[in-house]
């Protein structure tokens, strides 16, 4: 598509320039330099935006500055925000890892998604992790679209969704490079003996899995999102930067975690779940911190290259802050604010997460938007970018008419009024088997139905009750009917047979 829209625009282009060729004092030879300057100036104005994704990892909805956290501080995430927008009702697709990951770039909700819950498959190497269930080779992607369209395409972090060599290796979904852990439970530690290199593996030497080791995962993993950009400067990217911080374990840099050192009561965490740490609270504030530097770095860089013009910053999580309290102080750090519910969980704490799009010239900065989106908008939203079309199958929606609308005619896209979602739909098949379905002010909720396929639905008024706290089910049976047939129509048996639960409607 690029060298098509290319091609139109430099005909157009020289027939303008068609009286001026055939005056006889324009000779051969500043006919050719005329031909390749107008060339040249019509393929710097044809290059496409940029794309990068920033996805954190456990990232709660009120644990940055500009979301209302008053103890954390992330100045260069907030510079985003206050340059851009910003938005209050977005959702990832659901509660942990692997499924959020697959929702958000697959571009289908819970319900029609492959992968719905998390699930390690073990290497027959003990020295090596196994990684999680695989993306099928025929699924869609925005990577795989986007490569289309002529962007480089690279992924630095966390991966979870296929091991190198299957189905789901990033290299076989459409990623040109990827660096970082393949495998979720190799990111269980900061400081681990290897990372994915490509095909192949980055042993680092100094590392022992153990509490602290000479080269720290989430630096490494920057430095190559720095390279990535320096190395493409020159054609259009598509950068997936889903970072593994601040997901547990607690480990960063002696030098980061002075920030924080003393700043508040501390009590140790002695280690049960993951790693143990003398001062908890430091280490999680910092971790953040150390996370919103990177993310610096990369604007700077941006500057530094004169690209920020034409690139468009997403930065989103994966979902809710983690339960486990004595690691992440949740109540301390009011992470997800009045919001009920935590990772694992369909609550809104839970699932409603960060989201701010950067887009210079395009997005108005400092706006805020109440839109309701969800991550498996973005391969619709991002393709648009692009100028070309997500597949059909998606469940999502373009938001490039909020964003930005018109990108100047160059791409065909046009000023459309931002179409709105009737629901949003969530099929989580873990932590005791979940549905739910945002339907404008109103929120249903089926919990536990491994257990009991036939559980009550819990409504809850959002307009009213942010917090969840009030079930008005039986105030309301027509909602709560309407809310039971969208999750019957919605919900498609899974193509894996561990992630069936409950009962299902649709086929």
């Amino acid at each position: 598509m690029i060298n098509d829209i290319k091609i139109k625009r430099i005909t157009v282009t020289l027939m303008s320039f068609q009286i001026a060729i055939s005056f006889p004092f324009l000779t051969l030879v500043s006919s050719a330099i005329l031909i390749t300057s107008l060339t040249s100036q019509a393929e710097k104005t044809d290059r496409l935006p940029n794309i990068i994704l920033i996805m954190t990892d456990d990232l709660g909805y009120a644990e940055l500055g500009c979301y209302g956290q008053q103890k954390i501080q992330t100045p260069h995430i907030d510079e985003l925000a206050r340059e851009g927008m910003r938005f209050t009702q977005f959702y990832s697709g659901s509660a942990v890892c692997a499924p959020a990951r697959c929702n958000l770039l697959t571009g289908r909700h819970g319900g029609h998604a492959y992968i719905r819950d998390n699930g390690e498959i073990k290497n027959a190497n003990p020295d090596r992790f196994g990684g999680q269930t695989p993306l099928p080779a025929t699924m869609p992607n925005i990577a795989k679209t986007l490569k289309a369209e002529g962007y480089a395409t690279g992924c630095f972090g966390k991966w979870g969704l296929g091991a190198q060599g299957t189905s789901g290796d990033p290299l076989n979904q459409g990623f040109d490079e990827f660096y970082g852990y393949n495998c979720q439970r190799n990111a269980h530690n900061l400081y681990p003996k290897y990372l994915e290199d490509n095909d192949g593996i980055h042993e680092l030497s100094g590392n022992t899995r153990g509490r602290s080791g000479e080269q720290y995962a989430p630096q490494l993993i920057a430095d190559r999102v720095m390279k990535f950009v320096q190395e493409n400067k020159d054609k259009p990217f598509f950068l997936y930067y889903p970072t593994v911080i601040p997901h547990l374990p607690l480990q960063v840099p002696d030098k980061d975690l002075q920030q924080y050192l003393g700043k508040w009561p501390d009590t140790a965490y002695r280690g049960n779940s993951y790693l143990a740490h003398d001062t908890p609270k430091a280490c999680y504030a910092a971790m953040i911190s150390f996370m919103d530097r990177q993310v610096g770095r990369l604007h700077s860089l941006l500057k530094e290259l004169k690209l920020d013009q034409n690139t468009i910053i997403l930065f989103t999580s994966d979902n809710g802050t983690s339960f486990l309290k004595q690691q992440v102080d949740y109540t301390f750090f009011n992470s997800v604010g009045k919001l009920r519910g935590l990772k694992g969980e369909l609550y809104e704490g839970g699932i409603r997460v960060p989201m701010i799009v950067n887009w210079p010239g395009k997005v108005p900065p400092g706006s805020v938007s109440d839109h309701l989106g969800a991550h498996y908008d973005l391969p619709t939203t991002l393709a648009a970018i692009a100028g070309t079309r997500f597949d059909d199958q998606s469940d999502g929606i373009s938001l490039l008419p909020l964003l930005g609308g018109n990108l100047g005619g160059s791409l065909g896209a046009s000023a459309t009024e931002q179409q709105s979602h009737e629901f949003l739909f969530w099929d989580f098949a873990g932590y005791g088997g979940q549905t739910a379905v945002r339907m404008g002010k109103w929120k249903g909720i089926q919990r536990t139905l491994k257990k009991n396929p036939n559980a009550a639905l819990q409504l809850y008024n959002l307009d009213k009750d942010i917090s969840e706290q009030h079930n008005v089910a039986k105030d309301h049976p027509k909602v709560v009917a309407k809310l039971k047939n969208i999750i019957q129509r919605e919900r498609r048996i899974p193509e894996l047979k561990r992630f069936r639960f409950g009962k299902y409607g649709a086929q």
